[in-house]
C-alpha cells in the first residue's frame, strides 16, 4: 500500500496543480500498464472524515482524523509488487513526494482458513 500524505499548508498555483495532477495520470496510467496497479483512489479533504471509538462499551463519533499531524492521508495505492524495494521506486514517483511524503506498507497476510467466506 502506496499511502500518500501532503502538507494542506502548501498551496500550489493553478498551473502547479495542473502539472501535478498530469502528473498523477501518467503515474497511474504506467502502473497500470506494468500490471502493478491493484487499486487506488483519492480521499476527500480531511474536514470530511469522522473517527469512531469504542471506550467502555459506548461508541463516540468525533469529527476529523484520528491524528492531529502537520500531514494529512489524501491517497492511496494498491500495487502487486514483487518486493518492497519495487513499492519504493514506485513511491518515489508519486508526484506529492516532491512535496509530501509516501508511506509504503505492507499489506497484513491472512493465512486462507482464517478468512471469512463472505464478509457481508
Amino acid at each position: 500500500m502506496l499511502l500518500i500524505y501532503s502538507d494542506p499548508s502548501v498551496e500550489l498555483s493553478e498551473a502547479e496543480t495542473n502539472e501535478m495532477m498530469t502528473d498523477y495520470f501518467a503515474f497511474t496510467q504506467r502502473i497500470v500498464e506494468s500490471g502493478e496497479m491493484v487499486s487506488g483512489e483519492p480521499l476527500q479533504e480531511k474536514e470530511t472524515a469522522s473517527t469512531v471509538r469504542i471506550r467502555e462499551g459506548a461508541t463516540a463519533v468525533t469529527d476529523g482524523p484520528f491524528a492531529e499531524t502537520k500531514e494529512v492521508l489524501g491517497g492511496f495505492y494498491m500495487v502487486d509488487v514483487d518486493s518492497v524495494e519495487r513499492a519504493q521506486e514506485l513511491a518515489a514517483q508519486i508526484p506529492t513526494a516532491k512535496w509530501g511524503s509516501i508511506e509504503v506498507r505492507p499489506l497484513m497476510e491472512i493465512p486462507e482458513e482464517q478468512r471469512a467466506d463472505d464478509p457481508a
